[in-house]
């Protein structure tokens, strides 16, 4: 379903996630658009989480959606500094098909990687999240070409600071013993765990495969604030089999029927 954006004047999409337990609104073209990497990231959130769920680099809500459809014990704050991407996650909450969840979700508009001062005073306090989930940009600017389009290009590259200044926000606003969940590219593993030192501990890697005999093309990365556990690599998760682009079960189940990953909970230790 194809419309313009009520308050942002963009032709946008009106796209059905979880089977329809969920809906989003996003730029048609010309912007980054969530996928499969928002619906994992969600679904890594352990079954039974509860309480303040902060998404940070939001977009247009993809990911927070998924996590207050799926939890309903836990309140999402969406965080996201274009205004656009904003404006289409309120508008989302309007919808009818989002009713079940709407009313636990919010949005605030805030820089991630500012100064802490300038983050507190948006909205970002310290310590005001038990869990924290993040989609950030894949890709550094020194390393990769980035897109001429610089909506795009924003969404998906990083700046010279690299993750450093989106870890450093996630340890301000989570509580110690809170969570942080991350999804990234498999081979940006090492940029993941250096911010992540002296921080957060109880590391699980959970690689994601797109077929059994593949190498992972995306990770995903929890870990518990102040936590000194060890690193764990957990076996992972296979998206498709047979031929062509068939899904597996679990993938199916994620996907279309909401169902978590079924990642235990791990506390600080």
């Amino acid at each position: 379903m194809t419309k313009d954006g009520e308050s942002t004047g963009v032709e946008t999409t009106h796209d059905a996630f979880l089977g329809g337990r969920v809906y989003v609104r996003q730029p048609k073209r010309g912007r980054h658009r969530a996928g499969l990497d928002a619906v994992y990231l969600a679904a890594a959130l352990p079954d039974g989480t509860a309480g303040h769920v902060v998404d940070l680099g939001a977009g247009v809500g993809t990911a927070g959606f998924c996590a207050a459809c799926r939890l309903p014990e836990v309140a999402v704050t969406l965080v996201e500094i274009d205004k656009t991407a904003l404006s289409l996650a309120n508008e989302a909450l309007e919808d009818p098909e989002n009713k079940a969840f709407a009313d636990r979700v919010t949005t605030l508009e805030a820089d991630i990687t500012a100064k802490g001062s300038i983050r507190h005073k948006a909205g970002l306090k310290p310590g005001m999240a038990d869990h924290a989930i993040m989609n950030p940009p894949y890709y550094e600017a020194d390393r990769f070409r980035a897109s001429p389009n610089l909506a795009r290009a924003d969404a998906h590259m990083l700046d010279y600071r690299g993750l450093e200044p989106w870890i450093k926000t996630a340890t301000d606003i989570v509580k110690v013993g809170g969570s942080l969940t991350i999804i990234f590219r498999a081979d940006g593993l090492q940029d993941v765990l250096k911010p992540l030192q002296g921080r957060f501990g109880s590391i699980d890697v959970i690689p994601l495969r797109p077929r059994a005999e593949a190498a992972a093309t995306r990770i995903l990365i929890r870990a518990i604030r102040g936590s000194k556990a060890p690193l764990r690599l957990m076996p992972g998760f296979v998206l498709h089999e047979g031929e062509g682009s068939h899904f597996t079960p679990q993938s199916k189940a994620i996907m279309r029927d909401g169902a978590g990953l079924g990642l235990e909970s791990r506390r600080k230790s």
